[in-house]
């Protein structure tokens, strides 16, 4: 189990991070590639990523990245710095300027558990030549298995984060880390994540705790393995019917809400687009001056077609864009 301690400025400096983290999903996503699994919302991907792989880029170009993120267990604290919240081009220059004696603990303690390649031991020494190479793998592996789906990860992504930012703005910071539950549960200033792989506590000490949703993350919360560093959770997000390979879209035009209108009727067509940054079934009532069983009704059919995901707390119920609504309302 793991044991975040909070003080009261800890609570008061929580937040959730802007978006999803171009870093952590490239790294969490090369676990799932390699973890043999029946789930269907990413069997599809992994497919469709492992041919692309095999086809385009050579397993030796790819192979000191896969061989720092095994499966399970482990993996360097330096390969997802805190910089990666302000982008991806941030965070590949945070990992090229790791510094030596950071790059020597992680290496040491990965391979404790895990064999690595001669290549690895340049890396603990900080030649900058295999930093580099290192960082161009990460970026042609995302160019090939994240960027034809970086759509449907930032969509699952700003769903979850309009929960929280729900529970946020009616309970709280408290109530945005009760919301957690099942996967974590807050009580009495500690936030406690059960089936996690070690036991292990955290003072966040004044810090506060960044919260990072993640399209890849597995049903267990991450943290950093190292407490000085500063501190995140990423936690898993609903995937919202899995990943497509999207070529691109473009802006909505009036005609296109027009062609929307006609497809789906004028009110439903008006209750997708009011669902674009999060909305309860009260709220579309108000905005568009029918009654709530109306808008239920509307909801429901929307989310029976997999244009919506809705989610219940309490007594509110908050509707948020599927992917493939998004798509739809975008095109």
């Amino acid at each position: 189990m793991l044991k975040i301690y909070f003080s009261p400025d800890d609570i008061l400096r929580t937040r959730v991070a802007p978006g999803a983290d171009p870093l952590w999903e490239l790294i969490l996503s090369v676990h799932v590639l390699q973890v043999r699994s029946r789930d269907p919302l990413t069997s599809g991907w992994r497919r469709g990523v492992s041919r692309e792989l095999r086809r385009h880029v050579g397993k030796e170009q790819l192979r000191l990245l896969f061989t720092l993120n095994p499966g399970q267990g482990y993996f360097p604290d330096f390969l997802t710095p805190h910089d990666s919240v302000q982008g991806l081009e941030a965070g590949l220059d945070a990992v090229r300027s790791t510094p030596v004696p950071l790059l020597h603990r992680d290496l040491t303690r990965l391979v404790a558990g895990h064999p690595l390649p001669p290549s690895a031991a340049a890396l603990a020494r900080g030649e900058p030549e295999l930093l580099r190479q290192l960082t161009d793998s990460m970026e042609q592996y995302r160019a090939l298995a994240l960027s034809p789906y970086w759509p449907h990860i930032q969509a699952a992504v700003e769903a979850d984060r309009a929960r929280r930012a729900r529970a946020l703005l009616d309970r709280g910071v408290e109530g945005l880390l009760a919301g957690l539950r099942p996967m974590a549960r807050w009580e009495s200033g500690v936030l406690e994540i059960h089936g996690y792989p070690d036991s292990r506590e955290l003072h966040l000490d004044g810090r506060g705790l960044l919260l990072v949703p993640s399209f890849f993350c597995a049903s267990t919360p991450v943290a950093l393995l190292d407490p000085a560093l500063p501190p995140v959770l990423v936690y898993p997000v609903d995937r919202l019917g899995g990943l497509a390979h999207t070529a691109g879209a473009g802006g909505a035009t009036g005609s296109g809400r027009e062609a929307l209108a006609a497809l789906l009727g004028r009110t439903r067509a008006a209750v997708l687009e009011a669902t674009d940054e999060g909305c309860t079934t009260g709220e579309v009532a108000r905005r568009l001056r029918i009654s709530p069983a109306a808008a239920s009704q509307h909801a429901t059919v929307l989310r029976n077609a997999g244009l919506l995901v809705s989610h219940r707390d309490r007594n509110t119920v908050l509707h948020t864009l599927t992917p493939l609504g998004r798509a739809i309302l975008d095109a």
